[in-house]
């Protein structure tokens, strides 16, 4: 439900929009303590002062029952005011969101029950808008996963039918205003039976698409994975630097420059250095012959 504004309700102090649609921001800002919860908890506190009222006396008090129709009266119109907050204030709680529906029924609930236990209604008339209003919220969390099930004009005209014939069978009515609240009653059951027909409509087609929906981006999804996977992207590692021959580890062993390369070099270099290495023991060994020729010649030329 929502309630005042966001200023006098504890929130950020703005100054609420009318029309305007509920946002998060207005649902996170909305204080439980607004008028249109208060008109909610009300409603629902009427419900046993109602009864209470309607059965005093052995029930069939007229002043007694006039009484509970003014409860019964005062709580239906406060559901037509919380609303109006709802849409003009833009705020809203958790608690309204549950508490409103709920009112609603248990006061409509309350009122065709206790009718039928003082035998001034059928039972049959309260079994089939008992058993409409259940089904029709069970099938809104049936398809609540896919879509929210508006609020239909026969839908609002059904309410005011069934609360203009209840109050009408809670007053003590003879004669032709007897005879009207009959009829209004009637009226209200067949807009009870057509407006949930077509609300049944209506959710079967929302689940319906929503369903379609579903496969439709599953599909979609598995032809993107497949498609990823026929024709993968380069990773940035190996398909990038390293291809054009300076990545981390491609790049250097192609080029020679990196640390392969680097360890091939100097296995190269002690390679060389040995092949040198027997030239030097022959010049060595040469200069020693030398040497030694000289010093032979030395020793003749002495002799003599």
């Amino acid at each position: 439900m929502t309630g005042v504004p966001a200023s006098a309700a504890g929130g950020s102090g703005a100054k609420p929009v009318r029309g305007g649609k509920l946002g998060t921001a207005a649902v996170n800002q909305a204080s439980l303590w607004n008028i249109a919860n208060i008109l909610t908890m009300v409603r629902l506190l009427l419900v046993p002062g109602f009864v209470l009222l309607l059965f005093h006396d052995g029930g069939y008090d007229p002043v007694w029952r006039s009484f509970a129709w003014a409860a019964f009266a005062i709580a239906m119109i406060t559901d037509l005011f919380d609303g109006h907050l709802a849409r003009a204030y833009n705020l809203v709680t958790d608690f309204g969101k549950i508490a409103d529906p709920i009112a609603d029924k248990a006061i409509m609930g309350a009122a065709l029950v206790s009718l039928s236990i003082l035998g001034d209604l059928p039972w049959w008339i309260t079994g089939v808008i008992i058993a409409r209003e259940l089904g029709i919220t069970l099938m809104r969390f049936w398809v609540i996963r896919h879509a929210v099930i508006p609020a239909s004009r026969g839908g609002k005209l059904k309410t005011l039918a069934q609360g203009t014939a209840a109050g009408m069978y809670v007053l003590v009515l003879t004669g032709p205003l007897a005879t009207l609240r009959f009829w209004m009653m009637m009226v209200a059951v067949v807009l009870t039976v057509v407006t949930g027909l077509d609300y049944v409509r209506q959710a079967v087609v929302l689940r319906r698409k929503g369903l379609a929906a579903e496969r439709a981006a599953a599909v979609e999804r598995a032809a993107e994975a497949t498609e990823a996977l026929q024709d993968p992207a380069p990773h940035p590692a190996v398909g990038g630097a390293g291809a054009a021959g300076v990545g981390p580890t491609a790049g250097p062993v192609a080029a020679g420059v990196g640390p392969a390369g680097a360890v091939a070099d100097v296995t190269d270099v002690p390679t060389g250095v040995t092949d040198v290495s027997p030239g030097a023991m022959d010049v060595r060994s040469g200069a020693a012959d030398v040497r030694s020729a000289a010093e032979v010649r030395d020793a003749a030329e002495a002799e003599r």
